[in-house]
């Protein structure tokens, strides 16, 4: 059978989902706000939920439409064939979002959507009654501009949740924008990875996962492995094709330095049950002595951003002696995720490229500094 799914992406990250999906063998990938739509199988809801890296969830898209009525939302969601997806005993939550639409008050476009499926299901399977017991398929259904998107969530828990963190330290940045800030980067494993900020160790951990080729999603569960629609032994057989696929012997420098010592014993425990604590290394360290015997290499952070008032005036030295200490290092190239508008000024060097990115709520910038590249070996002739 196939679906029309979608790739939920935090603003900025789209492209990156959209080139996962290519690179994992995916077709009629189109690249939206928001959103990656691609085409799947039942193997493939599997195969993008185990592997895709900087999406935040998959979903099943069960219909598009427009609609500015509440009786237009109930007629149409009743024609979408959800007998095709929920069994008689499945749950099914409703929940929904609305930006720019004249159906906006969200409590509503829920009991109206729950109502047209009920009524639907109860003329299939001849109940009046659903005790919702079984497995979970969660609808979302989401208005922009008046046209209507609705879909079943494959994932559950979100994408971030790979089970390796236990503990985050006070601002966790969320496992899938680490892994896109890699992917954006273009780091490859042959390449020296430094971060001196690495708190609970999320970005050194992603990159590791990256170089033993470890699915972000091989410890973790998702509502759609106990649906009926998809067999057990697709499960069954894509994560063993997953364990398959991890490389052992991995020769790779990762290091994460952080000035607090209960964040590097976070991130040491962190990096333990990802299953990568043999390629990475953390130390307490403070910023001010940063120093690499490596040539060439990159360092990718996400420095504290002075939220808070009183602590802009600290963030703003720190983000001075970062600019000191990292700047004599002209082949290594240095990528930066914060919040602060005029980091460029404080860093006191503008950066090759700059792109917006939302870690949560927060609208950040992630500058971009390449470094001088190796010389290339002279041929012999």
């Amino acid at each position: 059978m196939k679906f029309k799914m979608i790739a939920t992406a935090v603003f900025g990250m789209e492209a990156i989902v959209g080139k996962e999906l290519e690179q994992l063998g995916f077709e009629n990938i189109a690249v939206e706000n928001g959103r990656v739509l691609f085409d799947a199988d039942e193997r493939g809801i599997a195969r993008a939920n185990l592997w895709v890296r900087s999406a935040e969830r998959i979903f099943i898209r069960v219909g598009e439409f427009k609609a500015t009525t509440f009786e237009s939302l109930f007629d149409q969601i009743h024609k979408i064939s959800w007998e095709n997806y929920i069994p008689k005993d499945g749950c099914f939550p409703v929940n929904a979002k609305s930006v720019k639409s004249k159906l906006f008050s969200l409590s509503d476009i829920q009991s109206i959507t729950k109502k047209s499926i009920v009524k639907r299901l109860s003329k299939v399977y001849q109940t009046q009654w659903f005790e919702e017991t079984g497995e979970t398929y969660s609808i979302l259904v989401g208005i922009l501009n008046d046209t209507v998107t609705v879909s079943i969530d494959t994932s559950g828990a979100g994408l971030h949740k790979r089970g390796y963190r236990e503990k985050g330290n006070d601002a966790p940045m969320k496992e899938t924008l680490a892994a896109g800030l890699i992917l954006i980067s273009r780091w490859q494993p042959k390449i020296p990875l430094i971060d001196p900020f690495c708190g609970s160790g999320t970005i050194i951990i992603e990159a590791a996962m990256m170089a033993k080729n470890i699915a972000p999603g091989l410890n973790r569960k998702f509502d759609s492995e106990k649906w009926r629609l998809i067999p057990e032994t697709i499960w069954k057989e894509e994560r063993k094709n997953c364990y398959e696929a991890i490389k052992h012997d991995v020769d790779v420098v990762l290091h994460g330095y952080d000035i607090d010592p209960r964040s590097i014993k976070t991130a040491m425990a962190n990096a333990e049950l990802a299953g990568v604590d043999d390629i990475v290394h953390f130390q307490v360290r403070d910023v001010k002595e940063f120093s690499t015997r490596y040539q060439y290499g990159y360092i990718i952070s996400n420095p504290p951003y002075g939220e808070r008032l009183n602590e802009l005036e600290e963030v703003k030295q720190l983000y001075k002696v970062l600019g000191n200490i990292l700047r004599p290092y002209k082949t290594w190239s240095k990528y930066i995720i914060t919040s602060y508008e005029a980091f460029e000024k404080i860093y006191g060097e503008k950066a090759t490229k700059n792109r917006k990115l939302y870690n949560g709520r927060i609208k950040t910038y992630f500058y971009q500094y390449y470094g001088e590249k190796p010389p290339r070996p002279k041929k012999i002739v």
